[in-house]
């Protein structure tokens, strides 16, 4: 495979022919999230309980046969199938570093990632490593693996420190695979909220720091350029990949700028083409959707905006529909996923749908619903959905739970008197650290012990229930990503 490089605003192979990167992310390998793999809480909780739960040889089985069966040389080829050109591969530094072992690398991750880039090479696919939960964490959500809601990483130069070194030790033992596309050095960065989402510093109340996050920024790329000078680097813009007006202009060789592009169209409810209401704080009430305002909102996208002025590539690395909010919606859901797809070709965006593979939420690929897998944890889920405690969730229908804390955060409100606070964002703050946090992780040791009785032999069993062969294809949605993978490269 060739070494891709930038040209201009274009990612080019060696002849200096353009390329566009079309492909997926496998969120919920390497890096594990509630909504897409069923639990809740955070990985690294999760992890503690099932070893409490189970003893810790059976749930260090249980996780090696979970990334076994998830993504494999299956998935890869299907993938490929579809005509894609890439796969972004979410990472969690755990797999690679322990926090009791600072700088000491870990083996065993590194074989699971390069045998997976072996298959990549072998069926011409090309691989974008993300680190999407770093050390101290990025920002104060799951996503990052964060239990907590404390963002040490930005204020502590520790764990920045293990980041680029890390990134050091990435670049060294990669930097000769032209498989590589390049390294997505964070995901979702969100400087200036390190002591937790509250109602100043979220949404549109958030002010960026962009002094520290372009220090950080330059540490990293200088240093991995200090021993590759070949991949392409990926770089996103602040509060999860949305604002990029203060970024550093474009400062080395072979950059490329990654927005995440998630639209209320996809989420609903409402109707695509037309009025769609996702509630507050995402929107301020209901809102007509139509393709023409899904061109306003990508050209307005400060990544958008940024990557022209600078005359730059542009990735748009997350974006997607869920399909879970009833049958009569999943048609205008995938409508509007259709519609911005469109929009980013005719803009010469790249682009990388979120997420490959779930329990039946947004992924190209889902779980039977008759799967072991399914069956086992099903009502759990339902527990979840009733709890709301996979916190962002919001295009879900209310439950007793989460009218009640809402009306809990109403009574904080009034009490404190202050109305400098807001107060719809005291609400979604004050129900995310109850119910995403406390509840969440409350819940672990009893999804751990839907596994405690099984023996190995069955665990396997269930957790097959994640392999391709036994699971379901959104067939509609692979259908729009083979369409736009099938499209011819130009120069633009």
């Amino acid at each position: 495979m060739d070494f891709l490089s930038v040209k201009a605003n274009q990612i080019v192979d060696a002849r200096g022919k353009s390329v566009r990167l079309r492909g997926t992310c496998v969120g919920g390998w390497m890096n594990m999230e509630d909504f897409i793999n069923g639990f809740s809480g955070a990985e690294h909780t999760l992890r503690f309980e099932m070893a409490e739960v189970l003893g810790k040889s059976k749930a260090e089985y249980f996780f090696e046969r979970f990334h076994d069966h998830f993504f494999n040389e299956s998935d890869i080829e299907y993938l490929k199938s579809l005509g894609t050109t890439v796969v972004r591969l979410p990472l969690n530094y755990r797999h690679f570093e322990d926090d009791n072992k600072p700088f000491v690398y870990k083996e065993a991750g590194f074989r699971r990632l390069t045998q997976v880039l072996r298959w990549c090479e072998k069926h011409g696919l090309y691989a974008i490593l993300d680190l999407h939960a770093v050390q101290g964490w990025q920002n104060v959500h799951w996503h990052s693996d964060n239990a907590n809601r404390h963002s040490l990483f930005w204020n502590h130069t520790h764990y920045q420190d293990r980041f680029v070194a890390l990134w050091k030790e990435i670049a060294t033992r990669y930097k000769d695979e032209a498989v590589v596309a390049g390294f997505n050095l964070m995901n979702e960065p969100c400087v200036n909220n390190q002591f937790g989402d509250l109602p100043w510093n979220i949404h549109k109340n958030y002010r960026p720091d962009w002094d520290l996050m372009n220090t950080v920024y330059r540490r990293a790329v200088d240093a991995v350029r200090q021993i590759d000078s070949r991949h392409i680097i990926f770089l996103e813009g602040d509060r999860y990949s949305y604002l990029f007006s203060g970024m550093e202009a474009p400062f080395a060789d072979n950059l490329v700028y990654s927005s995440h592009n998630y639209t209320i169209a996809g989420f609903g409810p409402g109707q695509y083409p037309g009025t769609i209401d996702a509630g507050q704080p995402r929107s301020d009430g209901p809102e007509h959707w139509d393709l023409a305002r899904q061109e306003l909102e990508f050209t307005n996208h400060e990544g958008t905006v940024f990557t022209k002025k600078h005359g730059a590539p542009l990735w748009v690395g997350e974006f997607g529909s869920v399909y879970n909010g009833g049958d009569a919606e999943v048609p205008d859901r995938l409508r509007a996923m259709d519609d911005q797809i469109g929009i980013f070709e005719r803009h010469g965006a790249h682009w990388t749908t979120w997420t490959y593979k779930d329990v039946g939420v947004m992924g190209l690929v889902t779980l039977d619903p008759e799967s072991e897998y399914q069956q086992r944890v099903g009502d759990f889920i339902r527990k979840k959905v009733q709890l709301g405690a996979d916190d962002w969730m919001v295009w879900m229908p209310p439950t007793a739970v989460k009218q009640e804390t809402g009306k809990l955060a109403q009574q904080i409100y009034d009490v404190i008197g202050d109305d400098s606070i807001t107060q719809v964002y005291n609400r979604k703050c004050f129900s995310s650290a109850v119910l995403c946090f406390y509840t969440s992780a409350l819940m672990q040791q009893t999804y751990a012990r839907l596994f405690k009785d099984l023996s190995e032999s069955q665990i396997d069993r269930v957790l097959s229930s994640f392999s391709l062969k036994q699971c379901k294809v959104n067939n509609e949605l692979a259908g729009i990503v083979k369409k736009y993978s099938a499209f011819p490269v130009q120069g633009h």
